[in-house]
């Protein structure tokens, strides 16, 4: 099981997720972060970390932001390098 970044980070990308991942499995996009489901260990570090509580665990993600799920599963991670753009 991986974890699912959300609608509230649309736009925001916030860092804090990135600097705690001890995989590196969080990548920039253009309009927010996404976790790739082959890289993530479930470690859980990422979710307390984001202060507008986009991340969840995939089955646990809110049904109003299910979409979500197929968009960070769809996500080219071989487009950009795990972290933060500059």
């Amino acid at each position: 099981m991986t974890y699912i970044i959300t609608e509230p980070c649309v736009d925001l990308k916030d860092a804090a997720c990135i600097d705690v991942c001890p995989v590196d499995c969080i990548y920039e996009g253009d309009d927010m972060m996404y976790i790739n489901p082959d890289e993530c260990i479930d470690c859980a570090a990422c979710e307390p970390v984001c202060p507008v509580n986009a991340i969840f665990v995939e089955d646990a993600v809110p049904a109003e932001w299910e979409g979500y799920v197929k968009k960070n599963y769809d996500f080219d991670y071989s487009s950009v390098e795990p972290g933060r753009r500059e």
